[in-house]
């Protein structure tokens, strides 16, 4: 049997973009790294208590140049992918974290939940043939 790694999630953004969240590899790449959090409630003596979780989400090629004008902090999105285990050493230490590498993000919410945000919220993803995207963003 194939080993399975998806992860589809909803959150909202922790931030807003900056120079630091954005960039290209020297290849030429579009990178994006973003943080998203999610709430549940848990029962905590007796009382029903919220608990965030944060995700890290890097968004790769077209689908990051595009999507990032759209991203702005509480922004609600959907991200469709991987997780990533990333592993590096630093002064003798090893250490590790799971990312999120995502195949397609979705914008989620009306005019009312974010500002800058398409009429129509799209989904961004490298794999489609560019259907996928609103008329109105520009290339």
């Amino acid at each position: 049997m194939t080993d399975i790694n998806t992860v589809n999630i909803i959150g909202r953004l922790v931030r807003d973009i900056d120079s630091g969240s954005f960039g290209y590899t020297a290849g030429g790449m579009a990178r994006l790294n973003i943080s998203i959090a999610t709430n549940r409630s848990q029962k905590t003596g007796g009382q029903w208590v919220d608990k965030a979780s944060f995700f890290d989400v890097t968004v790769w090629g077209k689908s990051a140049e595009n999507i990032k004008p759209y991203l702005s902090k509480g922004k609600q999105v959907a991200i469709e992918g991987y997780l990533d285990q990333q592993r590096w050493e630093k002064d003798g230490r090893k250490y590790s974290k799971v990312c999120i590498i995502a195949n397609a993000v979705q914008l989620l919410g009306g005019k009312d939940n974010a500002r800058n945000t398409p009429q129509q919220a799209g989904a961004y993803s490298d794999t489609g043939n560019g259907d996928d995207f609103p008329e109105d963003i520009e290339f």
